[in-house]
């Protein structure tokens, strides 16, 4: 067993390390092996599921209709693989292993770290297994529900943040490197926006509704959602560049001053953004040019931290050419650099106007996550082996071979993406010489793009293949690993309280003439004062904490306290008993994957859909159904379009109704039976929650739920459709169809004992007595403004 003293302490001079006690210590690297494991299994999972879902978008036939292989289902098990399972375990390896060095301290619990490893991996097999059942909250990248939900907060907050925190305070180094600072944040920001998010009201073991509404919600979740990217996608990546490219290019970082800019600006800024995924929405309009505002601002910070990176090579550029680790990190970094730029680009309202719901959005988000996150996790995975197993890598010629497939096919997945996105946002809006639609089909402007997608699968093939290389490279080389692995001990004094800051001992500008204020800046920039918190975990923890609290809640407060952010209107009814249960299949299905239900004041989507959405439309909405992307047409005015046999068509096979569709058939929804006796619960929670359902309609839900579905298989029959059919899932799904956008255009009688309307006054405002009753003019006025202006 070796040991190693280590030497390299950087203790006040006017202390010897020899005063001080050597304690004696090795590392903890069977848990980084374990998650090392753990991210290539999970890479080849996602990846695969990624090219399996794109195939399934161009041949829809493919899944046989069988509801567990439909694209919206399996769709977010892709994005949740990729997210939580391969670039997660990616991270905590990066950490493990990294913060133990940084830190001179094992971690400060084994059991903590086997729990935090086990406990995820149990999240991660719970989320393969509920979503393709069609156990969903369906919103984007927050699908998965409570239970699992709580065990992650746990899991998170508690195991991994808490033996994370412990270790920093057991360090025996005495700053905190910048990696360290990135991990922080990572780690309370992730949790702060996992448990707000995810407040719910459960209505079974299997079901929660949102506590937050319509506006409310998506507000809430692209606040969680664009964070999710920021400190789950961005920070702990950047940790790991700080640490890993340095290590690898054998130079220091380029700038510490830099690091300190860049860590500060992109935790207080980015977590303003996520509004910009909002943009032309019911959302309000100082909201989404907040978002804006700050999505813009987002640049500097970026760039700062790319910059830091790439100039981390100064002089090691000759080492690029030769070494394969190097390449991944380069081309990683260069992809952050362009995901960056294009982020606060795509937030700007004229250009999100054209992007939104396209695909050009896919290719921005697959941009980066398989060049800036796919990469850095490669580059970081080839340098951690040959020193995690103590062999040398199987084969370095099968590393390049991956690096070139790997960029050939990001290459070739993003540019016939983007040229999708492009193609879609300007038929969408595309207008003829009388100002009608130029292609008032939907279906044609998907046919349009369906070459681009093929193109798009040889790409994912290409990036799977490199995966593939990966796996076999990492079982070659684990198989030549010793038959024992060497645990070095290393020794390094225990931290002493007493302790004075070297910087703040000297004044170059002491006796310099010049102005106190220059001498007070000068200071400042000099970061001593930084240089004393990185010696203070607690005090960072807690800075960090203020900062992200600071900046939500300038962000949220106002939308959630001012009650005009969200107009009422009268007509708006709360679902009937069966329109609920409608909601859930449609919820469970994940049609938000497809189909939004928000069309934005813009003429061509007014033209297209209908009068544009209200804010008040959806205060009943839990969750929200707004999408971010448009495979198929916008559903917000579906109600009362197409008939209810129609629907019951399209379930059974779309391309009846609508030939060329790439929508897959839900033919069991024609024959699985509705569970009448299950709705009360939803109903139950719904009016928890606010919705106003009177005694009778929760008691007699499932009577009064009867009756409904045996109208609607009444309509069907009378179309020329089945008879019989009134128990089938179908009729609650065409009930919530036929409800969605008609309560705006709903005119309640008025009440039998009315007095004829004698005063002059309008008889609309006789007939509510109620202000709130009116959509909000001056909202309306400045979304007609919009309008003319397009």
């Amino acid at each position: 067993m070796a040991t190693v003293t280590d030497s390299d302490s950087h203790e006040s001079p006017s202390r010897s390390t020899s005063d001080a006690q050597l304690e004696h210590f090795s590392y903890d690297d069977s848990i980084v092996r374990m998650f090392v494991t753990a991210t290539i299994l999970w890479g080849l999972v996602a990846t695969l599921a990624g090219l399996i879902v794109a195939i399934i978008l161009v041949l829809p036939w493919l899944t046989g209709g069988l509801p567990w292989f439909s694209f919206g289902r399996l769709r977010p098990l892709h994005t949740n693989a990729a997210i939580f399972a391969f670039a997660g375990n990616g991270i905590f390896a990066a950490i493990y292993y990294s913060t133990q060095r940084l830190c001179k301290a094992r971690m400060w619990s084994d059991a903590l770290s086997r729990i935090h490893f086990w406990g995820w991996q149990a999240i991660i097999v719970s989320a393969a297994i509920t979503l393709p059942l069609g156990i969903t909250q369906s919103r984007e990248y927050a699908e998965l529900e409570w239970p699992i939900d709580l065990a992650i907060a746990v899991i998170w907050l508690f195991v991994f943040g808490g033996n994370f925190l412990m270790t920093l305070i057991h360090r025996r180094e005495r700053h905190m490197y910048v990696a360290i600072w990135f991990y922080i944040a990572t780690i309370v920001t992730v949790a702060l926006l996992h448990v707000f998010n995810n407040l719910v009201v459960p209505a079974g073991w299997f079901k929660g509704y949102s506590v937050y509404a319509g506006v409310q919600d998506a507000f809430m979740q692209w606040w969680y959602g664009h964070n999710a990217v920021a400190f789950f996608l961005t920070t702990p990546f950047l940790g790991l560049m700080y640490y890993f490219l340095p290590k690898a290019a054998e130079r220091p970082v380029f700038s510490y001053r830099l690091s300190i800019i860049h860590f500060w600006s992109l935790v207080f800024i980015y977590i303003w953004a996520g509004p910009h995924h909002l943009h032309y929405t019911a959302l309000p309009e100082w909201a989404s040019t907040l978002g804006m505002l700050f999505s813009l601002m987002l640049w500097m910070p970026s760039w700062g931290g790319m910059i830091n990176g790439l100039l981390t090579l100064r002089g090691a550029w000759h080492k690029v050419a030769v070494d394969p680790v190097l390449k991944f990190f380069v081309v990683g970094i260069t992809f952050y650099g362009m995901s960056t730029f294009e982020g606060p680009m795509l937030s700007i309202k004229a250009i999100n106007a054209l992007s939104h719901y396209t695909d050009w959005t896919i290719a921005h988000v697959h941009s980066g996550a398989l060049g800036w996150n796919g990469f850095m996790i490669f580059g970081m995975l080839y340098w951690l082996m040959p020193r995690l197993y103590q062999t040398k890598m199987w084969s370095q010629k099968l590393i390049s071979l991956h690096f070139w497939t790997g960029t050939l096919g990001i290459l070739l997945y993003i540019i016939p993406i983007y040229a999708a996105g492009l193609m879609q946002g300007l038929m969408w809006r595309a207008m003829d010489d009388t100002g009608h639609l130029a292609y008032p089909d939907f279906i044609e402007t998907i046919q349009s793009v369906v070459p681009l997608w093929w193109l798009r699968i040889g790409g994912g093939l290409l990036y799977v293949s490199g995966v593939v290389m990966l796996c076999i490279n990492t079982i070659m080389t684990w198989s030549n690993r010793p038959a024992t692995y060497e645990v070095p001990v290393y020794s390094a004094p225990r931290l002493t309280k007493a302790y004075e800051d070297e910087v703040s001992k000297t004044d170059p500008l002491k006796d310099v003439p010049m102005l106190e204020l220059g001498k007070k800046v000068d200071a400042l920039g000099r970061m001593g004062w930084h240089r004393r918190w990185e010696r203070l975990p607690v005090k960072f923890t807690v800075l960090v904490t203020i900062a992200v609290l600071v900046a939500t809640l300038f962000e949220l407060v106002p939308t959630f306290l001012i009650r005009s952010n969200v107009p009422t209107i009268a007509t708006v009814k709360p679902y009937t008993p069966l329109e609920l249960a409608g909601r859930h299949i449609f919820v469970s299905e994940g049609c938000y994957n497809c189909h939004s239900q928000m069309i934005r004041p813009i003429v061509s989507e007014t033209k297209r859909y209908g009068e544009y959405s209200k804010p008040g439309e959806f205060i009943y909405d839990r969750p929200f159904q707004w999408g971010s992307r448009r495979i198929g047409p916008d559903l917000a005015r579906e109600g009362g379009k197409q008939s209810s046999f129609w629907h019951w068509t399209h379930f059974e096979n779309p391309e009846l109704v609508s030939p060329g569709s790439v929508m897959p058939s839900y033919e069991h929804l024609l024959t699985q039976d509705l569970k009448f006796d299950a709705i009360k619960p939803h109903v139950v929670a719904a009016r928890y929650l606010g919705a106003p359902y009177t005694d009778d309609d929760v008691e007699n839900c499932e009577s009064i739920s009867r009756r409904q579905a045996e109208f609607v298989a009444a309509e069907i029959v009378g179309q020329g459709g089945p008879a019989a059919m009134h128990e089938k899932q179908a009729t609650a799904l065409i009930a919530y169809l036929q409800r969605i956008g008609t309560d705006l255009f709903r005119t309640d009688p008025p009440p039998a004992d009315a007095k004829p309307a004698d005063d002059g006054a309008p008889a609309d405002e006789l007939q509510t007595g109620d202000e709130s009753a009116t959509v909000d003019e001056s909202g309306a006025a400045e979304e007609e403004a919009q309008v003319a202006a397009e």
